[in-house]
């Protein structure tokens, strides 16, 4: 696993966010993954998304799925863009780092295969519902640890 911040900041400890990740590919029963996160720039990901998904300007997540490799470890590229999370945590009234978690959450589960509905019905989809459950339990739910 591997987090890279490509000339952004974030406010949240990148080896947060890969624990974060390897958690949920525990929920999952994921036994092997190779995935790397990196955080963009708008400008970045407005180029990523019109380059590969046709669509203009910037998006909060963009998830490349590459399968499993011989020795059936996923695979996946996950890019995040803190500016456009920083909006929607606005909108949603929720913290920048926990919307920041919820995107990390939301590539994950794309890079292991989950889909949904790219209308109105997303929030209503089992991804989604898994999502959030998983938000809920691994990052606003204290660990006992703590």
């Amino acid at each position: 696993m591997a987090v890279a911040c490509d000339g952004v900041r974030i406010p949240v400890a990148t080896e947060r966010l890969v624990v974060l990740s390897r958690q949920v590919l525990r929920a999952l029963k994921v036994p092997r993954a190779m995935l790397s996160i990196t955080f963009v720039s708008a400008r970045t990901m407005a180029a990523l998304n019109r380059r590969h998904l046709g669509h203009r300007g910037p998006t909060d997540v963009i998830t490349f799925a590459l399968g499993a490799d011989p020795t059936g470890s996923v695979l996946g590229d996950i890019y995040i863009c803190p500016d456009v999370a920083r909006i929607q945590a606005r909108q949603h009234g929720v913290g920048i780092r926990e919307e920041l978690a919820r995107l990390v959450v939301h590539g994950t589960l794309h890079a292991c295969g989950w889909e949904h509905p790219e209308d109105d019905a997303r929030t209503s989809s089992p991804m989604w519902r898994r999502q959030e459950q998983l938000v809920k339990r691994f990052w606003l739910t204290p660990s006992p640890n703590a």
